[in-house]
């Protein structure tokens, strides 16, 4: 799929559907003289469902969807006959999806497995029918209860991958190349900065049929927190990441200022990514000389007593090291407390706009469109308490 297409990032207009008013209908017959109250109850108005589907890895079939409404609930008719429910709408989602509020940026729920369902917007219940509010002293109830108003929300999803180990390094790290030396995977590489636009994944295969997966997200540079480059948008895809791999290459002037240049643009995104695992590795050892490559040796010795983490040297184009690498992730994936992944989702910012919010459905709504006995008065909704409104699933 090309780079173009890779959406992780959406803001769709959601409604679900209102509840059916319950009918008002006195049964009439030729040898039923009093037959009473017979108004059915109106149908359930439809929900809007979250389904996560492992077949889909972006957001681009929702790019151009930006309303999605469930169907309202039917009318209760007579001879006690039920509404018609409300068709749900299912948006399906790739796993890893989060929802926020679009208004005020607030978490709202995550998609994690294959097949969840999430319920995100109720659709109201149907009303019930006159035949529900019959007692001794009223036998001919004239009146109906109406279906509840639907829900409407301005929804965002993120789209934050899953992967056991995220690749974090300046543009030209060698991230790419590692991706496309351990993997299948094929990203685009060149001698220019930033060749990586969108987020990459790869099933690295380890011993006895064993593999785990490998994202590598584009480079990130000195004040990414501030919007230079390509900022910090792709940090999110590493959050759940159970082991951090930094890359930096041999050619480095200074290998741990580097390193500290990159710790301290992921603490500025989120503090919660200095929690996890990290490895430190050296790459294009292959353009050094023997004289330099043990020289770069004795370096990485004492920078992981510095830094206290494992600091490794590889060559993804001569495969020097990479066996090492893949053992050392394979160590530090398999940890105990590494084993876990549970993220907080922080609530978003969401940029003020002067557009003015969509019409509620219940203010679009005309006043008596409601009721089947077109009676014009104005509805007291107080003398259904205690009637069954309540107890109403």
């Amino acid at each position: 799929m090309p780079s173009g297409n890779f959406i992780d990032y959406v803001k769709i207009y959601c409604r679900s559907g209102k509840g059916g008013a319950g009918c008002m209908h006195l049964h009439r017959a030729k040898y039923v003289p009093k037959g009473g109250p017979d108004g059915g109850d109106g149908g359930r108005g439809g929900h809007i469902i979250l389904q996560g589907n492992r077949n889909l890895w972006t957001l681009l079939h929702l790019k151009y969807q930006k309303h999605i409404m469930a169907t309202d609930g039917g009318r209760g008719g007579e001879s006690r006959s039920f509404g018609k429910d409300g068709e749900d709408k299912i948006i399906e989602v790739p796993c890893g999806t989060v929802v926020y509020d679009g208004d005020t940026g607030a978490y709202l729920a995550e998609v994690k497995e294959h097949g969840e369902r999430i319920i995100l917007l109720r659709g109201g219940r149907g009303g019930l029918g006159n035949w529900h509010f019959r007692t001794a002293t009223n036998q001919t109830p004239r009146y109906a209860q109406p279906g509840e108003p639907c829900e409407e929300k301005n929804i965002i999803l993120q789209l934050k991958v899953l992967a056991d180990v995220g690749l974090v390094g300046f543009p030209n790290a060698g991230k790419s190349t590692l991706l496309s030396v351990v993997s299948a995977a094929k990203p685009e590489i060149a001698d220019y900065p930033f060749t990586t636009l969108v987020p990459n994944l790869g099933i690295v295969s380890y011993h006895d049929g064993q593999s785990f997966c490998m994202a590598d997200i584009p480079g990130i540079i000195e004040g990414a927190s501030e919007g230079k480059g390509l900022g910090l948008r792709f940090l999110r895809h590493i959050e759940r990441n159970a082991v951090l791999l930094f890359l930096v290459p041999a050619t480095s002037e200074d290998i741990a200022k580097e390193y500290g240049i990159l710790l301290s643009e992921l603490e500025k995104y989120n503090p919660q990514l200095l929690t996890k695992a990290r490895l430190l590795a050296i790459s294009k050892c292959d353009v050094l000389t023997e004289e330099e490559s043990d020289k770069l040796q004795k370096e990485a010795k004492l920078l992981s007593k510095q830094l206290e983490l494992p600091v490794l040297l590889f060559s993804s184009i001569s495969g020097m090291g990479l066996s090492d690498l893949k053992d050392a992730l394979w160590e530090e994936l398999n940890k105990e407390q590494n084993q876990v992944i549970e993220i907080s989702h922080a609530p978003i910012d969401v940029p003020k706009t002067d557009d003015e919010p969509p019409v509620s459905a219940a203010e679009d709504e005309e006043e008596g469109t409601i009721y089947l006995n077109e009676v014009e008065e104005e509805w007291d909704l107080s003398k259904y308490k205690g009637i069954g409104w309540d107890d109403q699933d």
